[in-house]
């Protein structure tokens, strides 16, 4: 009986450590809460080499002038980035004081460092920009020898069909919107799906269909604990968080 028990409690403790290992950490926007950083800039994705994260995600639009840069949002001090030219925008400072990167930038300081880069393909209005977006940033990618350590995601669907296109095959390709079932997702050619945790809690069934199909999960954007735990619990292969050094806590701690 002590021997069965023994046995019992050894697969359990097993099966745990292999469920932590399984969880990967990414850092939303880099881990830009910390001292000296900012959202999307090279501070944030060294920060999040610092603490050993799997990956570090950024956001990436095209200028009018077609020269990628690094940016959450759409506009910057009221410059509307898909219709302003490169100059403009770079000449924007972030609230560390570094001025916002070029995507070239942002890729060559990342030739040093461990983490796996999640680029996020912004949605732009013209959707032939968008495409020449796709098809310049995986060229940039291909020619720094960086495929092997790139991720992308996206919430707009022609451009989650382009990264399919004209990514290398395998490149990990997953889906930011919500709305579309993992089996969609796996017609469609891509490797997962990167949904708001809200969107897994109500359909938490995806998560084992999406393993059953050779699929990744991705949950953004967990920033507390018990929500961290639920995804952890659940089987979530990657979550996306602002607060990267409590989810490794608690996966250690699984």
């Amino acid at each position: 009986m002590k021997k069965t028990a023994f046995f019992l409690a050894s697969l359990l403790l097993g099966s745990a450590a292999t469920f932590a290992q399984m969880t990967c950490v990414v850092a939303h926007r880099g881990y830009w809460d910390a001292e000296g950083s900012a959202q999307n800039s090279i501070r944030a994705l060294v920060k999040a080499d610092s603490i050993d994260c799997y990956g570090s995600e950024f956001d990436v639009w095209m200028t009018a002038d077609k020269k990628l840069v690094v940016n959450h949002d759409p506009d910057i001090n009221g410059i509307h980035i898909e219709t302003a030219k490169a100059k403009d925008v770079l000449a924007q400072k972030l609230s560390n004081g570094e001025s916002v990167p070029t995507l070239e930038q942002y890729l060559d300081s990342s030739l040093s460092l461990k983490p796996r880069l999640i680029l996020e393909l912004k949605p732009h209005a013209d959707k032939k920009h968008e495409e020449d977006a796709v098809k310049a940033i995986v060229k940039m990618v291909k020619e720094r020898g960086l495929e092997a350590n790139m991720e992308y995601i996206t919430f707009s669907k022609p451009g989650f069909i382009n990264l399919i296109k004209y990514a290398p095959k395998g490149t990990p390709i997953l889906y930011l919107a919500g709305e579309l079932t993992p089996r969609e997702i796996k017609a469609m050619g891509g490797t997962g799906i990167d949904y708001h945790y809200s969107v897994l809690k109500k359909n938490p069934w995806w998560i084992d269909e999406c393993h059953a199909l050779n699929l990744r999960v991705n949950a953004w954007t967990v920033n507390d604990e018990k929500t961290m735990l639920w995804c952890i619990e659940h089987g979530v292969d990657i979550i996306t968080t602002n607060a990267p050094e409590l989810l490794q806590q608690l996966i250690r701690e699984k």
